[in-house]
């Protein structure tokens, strides 16, 4: 596949891992902007971090969260898309987002979302509609001491930019890992250091979203 541009090509020197696995660091209630702005070596070129109080894209200093640094882990799997000119022709497709080292104790009973937004500042449709580009889970209660597989039981839901529930069919799957390592650096996780991973579509049959696209992601604790 000469001349494919993809993070797997030549050396790997940025941080993926597995099937394309990128980390990002985010510090809540502050707007980092990376000075590298294409995907093939960087996973964002930027991120927002911030609460319901939060103007979308300001980079709010107001904004307040429950954990006071997270990061981002985005793995990747190639989806091929041949074409009759080039029958190994696809692109790297975004898997799932992790959010890593987050405290449920901190942040229980706390709706999370994330969003994903492109080169032109558009957010990037997450599931089977155009206009559903948040995915949002509800955080458990009480801190959690083994491991939540169930969809249903954390309230995964698309929402509109506005924070609209959307309805759809859902093709997207989200767990709450509180034991065994992270998906971000490998360290042992905890109630305090969990992992919370939104898969967009496990069946990589319908939303496909190509990583170089992603300029941006959002993280937002809503009360």
């Amino acid at each position: 596949m000469a001349g494919l541009e993809s993070p797997l090509s030549g050396r790997v020197t940025s941080g993926f891992g597995g099937v394309g696995r990128h980390k990002s660091k985010i510090i809540f209630g502050v707007a980092l902007v990376a000075t590298i702005p294409f995907l093939m070596s960087t996973f964002a070129a930027s991120v927002t971090v911030g609460s319901g109080s939060m103007v979308f894209g300001q980079g709010s200093e107001q904004a307040l969260a429950c954990d006071s640094q997270v990061y981002v882990a985005m793995a990747e799997e190639w989806h091929g898309a041949p074409t009759p000119q080039d029958s190994s022709a696809g692109y790297f497709r975004v898997k799932s987002v992790t959010v890593s080292n987050l405290d449920l104790q901190a942040c229980q009973g706390t709706k999370l979302r994330i969003r994903l937004v492109n080169g032109s500042a558009q957010e990037i449709p997450l599931g089977p509609l155009p206009q559903a580009t948040v995915l949002q889970v509800q955080l458990p209660a009480t801190a959690p001491i083994q491991n939540v597989s169930d969809s249903g039981q954390l309230g995964l839901q698309y929402l509109a930019g506005d924070g609209t529930a959307i309805s759809s069919s859902l093709l997207a799957n989200s767990t709450v890992n509180v034991s065994g390592t992270s998906v971000y650096d490998g360290s042992t996780l905890s109630p305090t250091n969990a992992d919370v991973t939104f898969y967009i579509d496990p069946s990589a049959a319908t939303v496909n979203i190509d990583g170089q696209q992603v300029r941006r992601t959002t993280v937002e604790t809503i009360q």
